[in-house]
């Protein structure tokens, strides 16, 4: 009897080593964004900021609400009889975040707009950079999304965005 006890110890203990691997190898279920908008002068940054937010996992029967992350301020433009307020500043939208096969896959949404105003007096320049589209990225990697020229100068605008898993 000794002798079949001794041996089974060690094979539950190898059931419930493999039991343990296999739930480590499981997707994590939710993820913080980290996401950074960065502004290059020739390829060297002169400005970045950066912005967060968690989402989990697309899942089947579930109400699966975007991450939505909105930054800014309502600017006042006179119009000539009084004021139009332009909203300014970083909205970013996440939605369907998927994982294939290790990677992620979600759908983005960044509208990131600013207001130059060179001339005091004169009317004010929006900056605007609109981008969209569904991505992929390597969790735990910083990872571009999307890249815009500025075409009055040599400055080009990023977003890069870096996903880790939350246990």
């Amino acid at each position: 009897m000794f002798k079949q006890t001794r041996f089974l110890l060690p094979v539950v203990m190898l059931t419930l080593a493999g039991a343990a691997a296999a739930q480590s190898a499981d997707p994590a279920r939710f993820y913080k964004l980290d996401f950074v908008v960065k502004e290059l002068d020739g390829g060297k940054p002169v400005n970045s900021r950066m912005f967060s937010a968690m989402l989990g996992l697309q899942t089947p029967g579930r109400d699966n609400s975007p991450a939505v992350i909105r930054a800014g301020g309502r600017v006042p433009v006179p119009n000539g009889t009084g004021f139009n307020f332009i909203d300014l500043g970083v909205n970013i939208d996440v939605r369907d975040l998927r994982d294939v096969q290790g990677d992620l896959s979600m759908y983005v949404s960044a509208d990131i707009s600013s207001m130059l105003q060179d001339n005091p007096g004169a009317q004010p320049i929006i900056r605007q950079n609109k981008w969209s589209g569904i991505v992929l990225v390597t969790p735990k990697k910083p990872t571009i999304l999307f890249a815009s020229d500025d075409l009055s100068s040599k400055h080009q605008l990023q977003l890069e965005v870096v996903a880790t898993p939350v246990k």
